[in-house]
């Protein structure tokens, strides 16, 4: 089972006087990196969510956002009457207006307004809470169903490199003969005399050179445990990146020593498929 990082998760709470909207976005990242933005009021309760969507969400670029919408006259704003009446009076003695316009102009002034600090009310917090955990189960949802997705990727394209792995295997014993058969020529068109016993000895030693059998087998057993990852319980980016990474360093090794075209058409197809895996897991959580 694997989740990507790619999700997003809304969650609504409607209160007497407000609507508070909670959102969680997330895309791909090597580490958790985390973007919080919530009213001034709530400020104080940063650092225990950033500790609660680093435990659920564990990783990835993410965007948390607390967007509160009020529904009823309750105001933390209120207008300072005397200081505003001061203002327009000043007013009237420099220019000539309507009291409107005036007015207008003087709640612009430094200090027209007052703000009354606001205090978290702990029963209206655990309400905010539990929206906040229902927007991150949301979001893990979603980045299950993406995986899901990316699942159905992964194993299709693996299936595509063990079969072009099982025709590597199948040409192999045409390739060794081959390249048998090429040195032989090569040396038989020198027409020159050569002790048939070294050449025997040095043609075994060179051909040895190019066996694959141990990249056959260690490319096939990587194909196996990529799959084993998948099917685990826990989401492992990191793992299967490194086990792709083995994986290409055995399929190079196989391009390099193949030393015939048509098994090296092969490694090219291998390598594309290898790739677009790597291009995907980059999403993987």
């Amino acid at each position: 089972m694997i989740y990507s990082m790619t999700g997003y998760g809304k969650s609504i709470l409607q209160l007497p006087t407000k609507k508070i909207s909670i959102e969680l976005k997330s895309l791909n990242s090597k580490s958790l990196d985390l973007n919080a933005r919530m009213p001034s009021i709530y400020r104080e309760k940063e650092l225990d969510i950033r500790k609660l969507l680093a435990d659920k969400l564990e990783r990835g670029k993410i965007d948390f956002s607390i967007y509160v919408e009020m529904t009823a006259e309750d105001t933390s704003t209120q207008i300072n009457e005397p200081v505003v009446k001061q203002y327009i009076n000043q007013l009237k003695k420099i220019v000539d207006g309507q009291e409107i316009e005036l007015l207008k102009m003087a709640v612009r002034f430094p200090d027209a307004l007052n703000t009354v600090r606001e205090e978290i009310d702990e029963t209206e917090w655990k309400a905010i809470e539990d929206e906040i955990n229902a927007a991150i189960e949301l979001i893990n949802n979603y980045r299950l169903d993406e995986g899901k997705v990316l699942e159905l990727d992964f194993k299709k394209r693996v299936s595509i490199i063990e079969d072009l792995l099982e025709q590597v295997i199948t040409m192999d014993p045409d390739r060794i003969v081959g390249v048998r058969d090429r040195l032989i020529k090569g040396v038989e068109e020198l027409k020159e005399k050569y002790d048939e016993n070294r050449f025997e000895q040095e043609l075994v030693y060179y051909i040895e050179k190019f066996d694959i059998t141990e990249e056959k087998v260690r490319l096939k057993n990587h194909l196996s445990y990529f799959i084993e990852a998948i099917n685990s319980k826990d989401s492992n980016g990191k793992k299967l990146g490194f086990i792709c990474q083995e994986m290409g360093r055995e399929i190079n090794t196989i391009g390099s020593k193949s030393n015939y075209a048509p098994m090296q058409q092969l490694v090219v197809q291998m390598k594309d498929e290898l790739e677009k895996i790597k291009e995907q897991l980059l999403n993987v959580l």
